[in-house]
């Protein structure tokens, strides 16, 4: 039980609502509606596995950047408390986990799995040699509702395709955000990150783009798709979200701080959004 612990406590597994909410609003997009109970639960045991393997790989790979980290480095696997064969196992879990969620929901989901289990494998590597890193593991949850809407509909469509990019863009933002904490650390070790590679000043200023961009990708989705004026509400809260942003980095001083006010901010965003999709889809 107490490798259990630490082991749950290593992967952040109640971070796992950032990509579901957006994998049943893909889900919902695609049915036009309520899918069907079966299919709300391979697409939740799906995002679990993969969100278990990425979360896997990434603290195993990164066990020894971790562990020079001040911030990072008392994390159980970075410390040694946790053995990195704990988190092996729980990669080929993880992907076993994704592999029969992908073959219940549709064929089209199993031949796609390869390049999910690429993206959760690989996204850990990316800092070491891009700072487009940001953007891998953007799309790495951007494959959450557009994996649904397929596990749905059993193919992909353009409002689909902008719902991908509306998630990587809004994930690389907080991503970016998150490396701000980092970015003395990463410049020492090489690691890439968008601060470390353009400064501080960009890493605080791109973010916003990132997610204006993102509010207009979703009013799109929304346009293309007909989803109902309820759904757009969501759209509204996105932009809110996008000034109370920029507020918080024009007055706010400590980083982790400002890293706790986007992550809430943007968790509960996440769960509105869901929300308005479910109405703009059921109460046109």
């Amino acid at each position: 039980m107490k490798n259990l612990a630490l082991f749950l406590r290593d992967i952040r597994i109640e971070h796992t609502l950032f990509a579901l909410p957006f994998a049943y609003v893909g889900a919902v997009m695609a049915a036009g509606g309520i899918p069907t109970p079966w299919q709300f639960l391979w697409i939740t045991l799906a995002v679990l596995g993969a969100r278990t393997a990425a979360m896997a790989a990434n603290r195993f790979l990164d066990r020894e950047i971790d562990a020079r980290n001040p911030r990072t480095a008392n994390r159980p696997t970075a410390s040694g408390r946790l053995s990195p064969r704990v988190m092996l196992a729980a990669i080929v879990a993880g992907l076993a986990l994704l592999t029969v969620s992908a073959a219940m929901l549709n064929p089209l989901c199993l031949r796609l799995f390869p390049i999910a289990a690429f993206a959760v494998l690989f996204y850990p590597l990316c800092k070491r040699f891009t700072w487009v890193t940001h953007f891998f593991l953007g799309a790495v949850d951007g494959l959450a509702p557009l994996g649904a809407f397929i596990g749905v509909s059993g193919t992909f469509t353009f409002p689909a395709i902008l719902l991908f990019v509306a998630v990587t863009l809004w994930v690389a933002g907080f991503d970016i955000i998150y490396a701000l904490m980092d970015y003395p650390i990463d410049v020492e070790q090489g690691i890439r990150s968008i601060p470390a590679r353009f400064g501080t000043s960009t890493g605080r200023w791109l973010p916003i783009v990132l997610h204006l961009a993102m509010t207009v990708l979703l009013f799109l989705a929304g346009g293309l798709s007909h989803a109902g004026m309820l759904y757009y509400a969501g759209v509204v809260f996105a932009v809110i979200l996008v000034f109370y942003e920029d507020r918080t980095f024009s007055v706010a001083k400590n980083l982790f701080a400002l890293n706790d006010r986007v992550f809430v901010t943007n968790m509960v965003f996440s769960v509105v959004f869901l929300v308005t999709t479910i109405a703009g889809f059921t109460l046109r």
